[in-house]
């Protein structure tokens, strides 16, 4: 008898799963990335707006441009974050002898 193959990683009442598509309703990993990728660039495009506006002189307001510029730059800055916890734990992974 092989000792490896007598270890459960998983509880005895559950199944695997598949690393298939998700048939639930919620959203996958990949949906909750794409997602935030189309805020932030609505976020940018938002700002760009804004910025137009005060540049066109059509009355907008300086300071919610202000603030929509840095919204903008806060959501990037967090996405990169995001990316770089990705790419580490995608590293970490591919170090792993299996």
């Amino acid at each position: 008898m092989n000792g490896i193959s007598s270890v459960r990683i998983l509880p005895a009442d559950s199944e695997p799963t598949s690393l298939g598509p998700s048939t639930t309703n919620e959203p996958g990993f990949r949906d909750v990335l794409h997602g935030a990728i189309n805020d932030i660039r609505e976020l940018e495009s938002q700002a760009q707006a804004q910025v137009a506006g005060v540049l066109e002189g059509n009355g907008a307001d300086v300071h919610s441009a202000l603030i929509a510029v840095e919204k903008a730059d806060l959501s990037f800055q967090l996405m990169m974050q995001v990316r770089n916890k990705i790419v580490s734990a995608y590293e970490e992974i591919s170090r792993m002898q299996f």
